[in-house]
């Protein structure tokens, strides 16, 4: 909501914008959480409790036995020393005081600018608090899954939590440009082919994150084939009217794969209207669509080929962060505008 009080405006970009960063960097540290296998190191809730990690080595013996009773540790991490489990222990211990932090950082400046400003900022911002909240507890939900009868987190609840964390993404930085007061006139594009485009970007990420819990990425490590054919051989056409399509590491990967093309293509129909349209606005914002998308879909070539390397996973997932932005700024400009589409 744009103000004409350019203090209050000046003030909350500042607010939003830091949200912003902070957000890129939980989901950073998120992705590198689960790259790490750290995410049920830390097998209880701890709302409060939790935030100061363990200072005694009593204590850290306390967390290594909590972990020690988990399907994790005894399937998987049996032969683990307790100097390896800190390892782990540290990153889903980062990524917790992250999430408590961003909460804080919602909620004191939005308590401060109501009781300043009055209740139309509690109404303007109280969503974005609502969802960092419902988000914990989508972070132990998701967590609980992995803490009985398997030695990971379920998938579907993974890629809620994921989907989740780039809804709050988006919202942030749709709030900002809106206090940004940007005016973009005489554009004529058409509206619902962008948002179709986004539509496909947040699939993408929820297919992600299938590819991500089942460690699908490590199924086939071939590209453009997967094994010698187009289409992974261990699996067949019908398997895709199965219920369990999702639970199949292969299908997924395939999946992934190709929405990645269609998301391609799509891009470029856009592209073919903004060049068409000779509005010189919308070509630096499209490139850079352009842009992000190719390095997105190298980086996704590449993290299959290294078999899931680390580095490039993680940064094939922290990209698509760039990926959001870039088109919610696209849609942004081609949607407040004069010009009727």
């Amino acid at each position: 909501m744009y103000s004409q009080n350019y203090s209050i405006n000046s003030q909350l970009k500042i607010w939003m914008i830091t949200l912003l960063l902070m957000i890129v960097l939980i989901i950073l540290v998120g992705g590198l959480t689960r790259l790490t296998d750290s995410g049920l190191s830390i097998t209880t809730w701890e709302l409060f409790v939790g935030t100061l990690p363990p200072f005694t080595n009593d204590k850290w013996i306390e967390y290594f036995n909590l972990y020690k009773a988990i399907p994790e540790y005894k399937e998987q991490n049996f032969n683990m020393t307790l100097n390896e489990f800190k390892i782990i222990f540290w990153w889903e211990w980062g990524h917790r005081q992250l999430g408590r932090l961003i909460g804080l950082t919602v909620l004191l400046p939005m308590i401060y600018f109501t009781i300043k400003n009055g209740f139309w900022i509690l109404k303007e911002y109280s969503l974005i608090f609502f969802l960092v909240c419902f988000q914990g507890f989508m972070g132990w939900y998701m967590v609980s899954s992995g803490l009985v009868d398997r030695v990971d987190v379920s998938h579907y609840r993974l890629s809620i939590h994921l989907f989740i964390a780039f809804v709050i993404l988006s919202l942030v930085f749709w709030k900002f440009l809106k206090l940004t007061n940007i005016k973009i006139n005489h554009i004529n594009i058409q509206l619902n082919s962008i948002k179709f485009f986004l539509l496909l970007l947040f699939l993408q990420l929820i297919i992600g994150a299938f590819v991500s819990g089942m460690d699908a990425g490590k199924i086939y490590n071939t590209w453009p084939l997967m094994g010698s054919s187009y289409f992974p051989d261990d699996s067949m056409i019908s398997d895709f009217f199965s219920l369990a399509v999702f639970d199949d590491q292969s299908l997924v990967q395939f999946i992934h794969r190709n929405l990645a093309y269609l998301i391609v293509i799509i891009y470029f129909y856009i592209l073919y209207f903004v060049l068409k349209n000779g509005n010189t606005n919308l070509r630096t914002p499209i490139f850079i669509i352009g842009i992000s998308l190719l390095f997105q879909i190298v980086l996704g070539v590449l993290t299959i080929l290294s078999g899931v390397k680390m580095l490039y996973a993680s940064l094939h997932q922290i990209n698509s962060v760039f990926i959001i932005l870039s088109t919610l700024y696209f849609l942004y400009i081609v949607k407040y505008k004069e010009a009727i589409i």
